[in-house]
């Protein structure tokens, strides 16, 4: 899933995490993204100089010292294309399940177990499709782990 979704972006994978995050959240400073992507600051830099000379990112000043990263037209169309490359490899996945009742339901017992190790919200949904998640009113379930948590 995770390589399907960088290779549609044309970007690494840390790369196309950060353009799904701007998505959802747009205006995060560089230290900020870096923490929701699993990334130190230097390397958060790193990865914004590159996807910035593509194109893909620019960054605008803020109040002070601070940057505030923005996607491009180019930047919303890669991450567009990664969700949808995410979205073709789960639903590919979902149709070796005859129950979907029962996966849900162990999904959600699995969840708080998954997020207690990775302690990160952020990280668990550095490639989510928040609209998805969040459709029908539906309340995000990495989320609700983390309030439990």
């Amino acid at each position: 899933m995770t390589a399907a979704a960088a290779g549609a972006a044309g970007v690494s994978l840390s790369g196309t995490s950060a353009l799904v995050v701007l998505t959802e959240f747009p205006g995060l400073g560089g230290t900020e993204l870096g923490q929701r992507i699993g990334l130190s600051q230097p390397a958060c830099a790193r990865m914004l100089d590159q996807l910035e000379a593509r194109g893909l990112v620019r960054r605008q000043a803020k109040q002070g010292r601070a940057v505030a990263v923005v996607l491009t037209r180019s930047g919303r169309a890669a991450a567009a294309r990664a969700l949808d490359a995410r979205q073709k490899v789960l639903v590919a996945a979902l149709r070796a399940v005859d129950d979907h009742a029962a996966l849900e339901t162990a999904l959600e017992q699995l969840l708080p177990g998954l997020h207690a190790e990775v302690r990160s919200g952020d990280l668990m949904c550095r490639l989510c499709d928040r609209a998805c998640c969040v459709a029908d009113a539906q309340l995000c379930p990495v989320g609700q782990a983390e309030r439990r948590s």
